[in-house]
């Protein structure tokens, strides 16, 4: 029995630590409205700690940028493209050869929108990114994104 409860004990501790490494980002998203028909879309990540997310504007032949694709919606038009605002770093990467830009703790990508008129909708859509830390880097992922505009 007590041989039971240490391999059960064992078996809880590798689960919530691989749980933890299989998502190291987590995602928040907003809608504020600045006027009728205009809002500005936030979306924020969040890095666990010793983790780092690539910027949008990483150069070709490195890691995977963050990438937003936004579904259409006939109610919806977009003013300018996506931002990102946070604490940028840019570093020499010899694996890849290159500079890479990448951001660590919290990023925070803005979209401003337009509605066609003043009806809730919803902006939908996905963000692939990729994220790294000093021992690993994960394998790209998208995660798909519903946002409420009220």
């Amino acid at each position: 029995m007590k041989q039971l409860a240490i391999t059960l004990a064992t078996f809880f501790v590798f689960a919530a630590l691989h749980a933890q490494i299989q998502d190291p980002v987590k995602w928040n998203y907003s809608a504020v409205k600045k006027s009728d028909k205009e809002y500005i879309v936030t979306i924020s990540a969040t890095l666990s700690a010793d983790w780092h997310i690539y910027s949008m504007h990483t150069p070709d032949g490195g890691p995977v940028a963050t990438i937003f694709n936004f579904k259409k919606n006939p109610l919806i038009n977009f003013n300018g493209k996506v931002t990102e605002n946070g604490d940028l770093k840019t570093v020499h990467d010899d694996i890849f050869g290159i500079d890479v830009k990448y951001y660590a703790q919290t990023v925070t990508y803005t979209q401003q929108i337009v509605l066609k008129s003043p009806v809730k909708t919803n902006l939908s859509g996905s963000v692939k990114y990729m994220v790294c830390n000093e021992k690993m880097c994960m394998p790209p992922k998208t995660v798909p994104f519903n946002i409420q505009i009220q």
